[in-house]
Order: C-alpha cells, then sequence, then structure tokens
C-alpha cells in the first residue's frame, strides 16, 4: 500500500515538474517570436524607405528630362 502511494506521489510530482517546463518554453518561443516580429517590421520598413527613394530619384529624373525637352523644344522654334 505505501509502495503504491509512493509511486503516485512520484507519478503526480514528475507531471508537476514538466509543466513549467513547458510553459517556460512556451514563454521563451513568444519572446523569439516577438523579436522575430520585430526584425522582420524593421526589415519590411527598410524595403519601403528604399522603394521610396528610387521612386523620388526616379520622378526627378523624369522630370529632368521634361524640362530638357521643353527648354530644346523653345530653342528650335
Amino acid at each position: 500500500m505505501k509502495r503504491i502511494a509512493a509511486f503516485l506521489l512520484l507519478a503526480a510530482l514528475s507531471v508537476a515538474w514538466s509543466m513549467p517546463a513547458n510553459a517556460q518554453r512556451e514563454n521563451r518561443s513568444i519572446g523569439e517570436n516577438g523579436r522575430e516580429a520585430k526584425k522582420a517590421s524593421k526589415q519590411y520598413q527598410k524595403a519601403q524607405k528604399k522603394n521610396a527613394k528610387k521612386q523620388r530619384k526616379a520622378a526627378k529624373k523624369t522630370q529632368k528630362a521634361q524640362r530638357k525637352e521643353a527648354k530644346q523644344h523653345r530653342r528650335s522654334k
């Protein structure tokens, strides 16, 4: 009888010890996911800035070409 009680107590304790370890792993993965999300967000913002810069540069280039063409058109008249 004592052996059965000791075995049940040991089994209950082993289950109790394993639960916090799983919870700790989950919390750590949540933190890692948070870091990964922050990193992905930062990369996305960087890409957006780069694309915006390319668009501004292209717009300036077309405006310059239009001004140059208009200037040449005025000279030819």
